[in-house]
């Protein structure tokens, strides 16, 4: 029995795909590096340091 079921259409790589992709890439990164870059704040070191 075969199954007239299609693959799913890839998205087409054009120069506008990619420079979306890129876009939000960059994003990505920008909103995680500053996440990293973020002070923690003292009452929240504290609670860490009773869990110890």
């Amino acid at each position: 029995m075969t199954s007239d079921k299609e693959a799913p259409e890839q998205p087409k790589k054009g120069t506008a795909a990619q420079s979306k992709n890129r876009d939000m890439g960059s994003a990505l990164r920008s909103v995680y590096q500053k996440t990293v870059d973020e002070v923690v704040p003292d009452d929240l070191l504290s609670l860490l340091g009773k869990l110890d």
